[in-house]
This record gives structure tokens, C-alpha cells and sequence, in this order.
């Protein structure tokens, strides 16, 4: 009987975790939806405001996934709202992809992958053409992976 019962627990262990391991993409990530302006993010409670970027935008971190002093979250945009959301690690693309990937696996999970001029590798969001996943490799790996809008004026 407590075979049977652990047995149990073990096998729907895995399946509850994966259920409830939030998704990356494809429109917003953790509560904050890519287009959404300042204001509404901040409404949200979701975000807190962290250092300025690039002119007309502003650096934030998602509150239940801070990152480093050196490092923000997103990027909110004056013109575009929520512009583009970091990939923390641990969480993956519904396709599967996230922090220590390889190209491999990315040009499997998508193989309309291009090249952006700077060498790194995007694709457009399936399920949301406004959207791109950009991914910045080393030594094999993905280190770095961001939701962004096509129309984006934050980064490059």
C-alpha cells in the first residue's frame, strides 16, 4: 500500500512540475504581456523599476525572477510599452528551448531560424507573428534568450 502510494507521487511528481513551470513566451512571460504600456505593467505589480537603457526606454525586473545587479529583466519602451522580457533561468519556450540549449535543438524547435546580421539567431514567435525569440550563444549554449517585439527600439 505505501509502495502503491509512493509509486503514485513519484509518477505524477514530474507531470505537476512540468504542468506548472511557467512558459516563456509566446505574448508576455510571468504576468507581463509584450506591448502593454508602463503604467499597465506597473499596475500589475509584477515589475520593479530597475535602471535606465537606451533613450526612451527604461530597465525592470520581474519581481519573482530578480536578476543581478548589472542585468535587467525587460525593457519597457516609451512608443512600444513592455519591448522586450529575458529569459530566466530555468524556464523554456513551449517548443522547449531555454538557457543551455544548443543551435541544434533551436533549429530543430524552429526551422525557419535565421541569422540576424550580428551572427545571433532569431525566430519569430510561433502563435504571435509581433513577437521574435532572440538567442545569444556561447560555448554551445544559449546564455542568453529574449521575447521581443519586431517593432522594438530598446536593443539591438
Amino acid at each position: 500500500m505505501v509502495a502503491a502510494g509512493l509509486a503514485t507521487a513519484l509518477a505524477a511528481g514530474p507531470a505537476h512540475a512540468q504542468a506548472v513551470r511557467p512558459v516563456f513566451g509566446p505574448t508576455g512571460f510571468a504576468g507581463v504581456k509584450l506591448g502593454v504600456s508602463a503604467k499597465a505593467a506597473k499596475a500589475g505589480g509584477k515589475i520593479t523599476y530597475k535602471q535606465g537603457g537606451a533613450p526612451g526606454c527604461s530597465g525592470w525586473d520581474l519581481k519573482s525572477y530578480p536578476t543581478g545587479r548589472d542585468a535587467v529583466g525587460l525593457y519597457i519602451s516609451k512608443k512600444r510599452g513592455v519591448a522586450v522580457i529575458f529569459a530566466p533561468k530555468g524556464v523554456k519556450t513551449k517548443e522547449g528551448i531555454g538557457l543551455g540549449s544548443t543551435y541544434k535543438q533551436i533549429k530543430k524547435a524552429y526551422p525557419k531560424v535565421k541569422r540576424a546580421a550580428g551572427g545571433f539567431p532569431y525566430v519569430t514567435v510561433p502563435g504571435n507573428p509581433k513577437a521574435y525569440y532572440s538567442f545569444l550563444i556561447g560555448k554551445g549554449k544559449v546564455y542568453e534568450m529574449a521575447l521581443g517585439l519586431h517593432t522594438q527600439d530598446c536593443v539591438n
